[in-house]
């Protein structure tokens, strides 16, 4: 496919902000240096700042001209990468879909009428409509992998050092790679297969258990070693740290109101004892899985459920809102307390879109996941 910006004018055309998933273009901007990304047109989520463009931070009235560019996107334009533009994110991205306030929603490409999941959305659907190549965007409790998943492509979260990371939704694991200067390597692994919800009772969709099925099947195929595993001991405690580390980002914020605000609520009761604890829990939780499920990864689905229809969360009230948002997705924030690598790769079903099969690292390195999701999405 070209991917060029003479290409990107055309497929423009005619597109609403809805479809195309931007809330800032600019299709003049060429590259500031040269070097490995040379030839990549990206956009940067609206929650991040590139000099001269607009961020909404997911809320009209928090919109202002960035005057610096962040260093995660300034290190790939110095690479070479051109940055044309904003993709859409939910207020501060604190949401599993995305709806900023006073700017439009973007629509799900394989399911129209439905969320595209968030907060990273309008990057999936960006690359999902073949707009994109690559789109960057952010993760802190599955806001990378929710959206590819929901949109039938491929969304790669790093292991990094806290809650939220950096990193892309692309079209292949191949590309993920290379955005991330990472040569995949395919491991000798033992793979745990977890279909048993983690965090909140809910009910997973067939064709979700079908999917990891068919991937189970094709896994063994290849020679691994799979198992099936259950809930641990300690996931509760898991859910409650992820809450406490999540929502205290928030404690200090100045405005607020509607489910910024709860959240911002929520934060405020969370004590210096309860967030040391917190982080004393992810610190220790790769060893804990490592000792509980005796696997090097593990495959899941990454939804329990297909993408709802727009407006499906904030129909809710706060804390009902929470608990769906958790139902959808009750598999993704065990990697991003744990600050373990994880990623989504669509799995192609015969008579449904695709859906996400998530692959999660408890020994293995970014290369070997890397490597291992290669073996599911060639």
């Amino acid at each position: 496919m070209d991917f060029s910006l003479g290409q990107l004018r055309q497929d423009l055309q005619g597109l609403t902000p809805e479809e195309h998933g931007f809330t800032y273009l600019d299709l003049d901007r060429s590259p500031t240096a040269s070097g490995r990304l040379d030839g990549w047109v990206l956009s940067a989520k609206d929650l991040a700042d590139v000099k001269g463009m607009r961020t909404t931070l997911g809320h009209i009235d928090r919109a202002y001209t960035a005057t610096a560019t962040d260093p995660f996107l300034a290190q790939l334009e110095s690479e070479g990468a051109v940055i044309i533009g904003k993709s859409a994110a939910p207020e501060l991205g604190l949401m599993v879909d995305t709806e900023p306030i006073g700017l439009p929603h973007p629509d799900n490409p394989l399911w129209p009428g439905r969320t595209p999941g968030g907060s990273s959305g309008g990057a999936a659907v960006q690359v999902a409509r073949g707009l994109l190549r690559a789109a960057h965007a952010g993760d802190g409790g599955g806001s990378i992998r929710v959206p590819a998943a929901a949109c039938g492509v491929v969304g790669f979260k790093p292991g990094g050092d806290s809650l939220a990371v950096d990193g892309f939704i692309t079209r292949t694991v191949a590309d993920a790679a290379f955005l991330h200067d990472i040569h995949p390597l395919v491991p000798r692994a033992r793979i745990g297969v977890l279909t048993e919800p983690l965090f909140i009772d809910t009910r997973v969709d067939p064709v979700m258990l079908e999917a990891v099925r068919e991937a189970e099947k094709r896994l063994r195929a290849r020679g691994f070693d799979v198992v099936h595993i259950g809930k641990y001991p300690q996931a509760n405690t898991t859910f409650e740290s992820f809450r406490h580390i999540f929502t205290s980002h928030l404690a200090n914020l100045d405005e607020a109101e509607g489910y910024v605000d709860w959240i911002r609520a929520l934060g405020r009761r969370v004590s210096p004892k309860q967030l040391a604890l917190a982080k004393k829990h992810g610190t220790a939780l790769q060893e804990i899985l490592t000792l509980q499920w005796r696997v090097d990864a593990i495959v899941s689905p990454m939804l329990a459920f297909d993408p709802p229809r727009h407006g499906t969360f904030r129909a809710l009230p706060h804390e009902k809102n929470f608990e769906e948002q958790t139902r959808w997705s009750p598999w993704g924030s065990l990697f991003n307390v744990a600050h373990l690598p994880a990623i989504s790769v669509p799995w192609a079903l015969d008579n449904h879109q695709p859906v996400g099969l998530q692959l999660g690292a408890i020994t293995l390195s970014e290369p070997e996941l890397l490597g291992l999701a290669t073996v599911l999405h060639p």
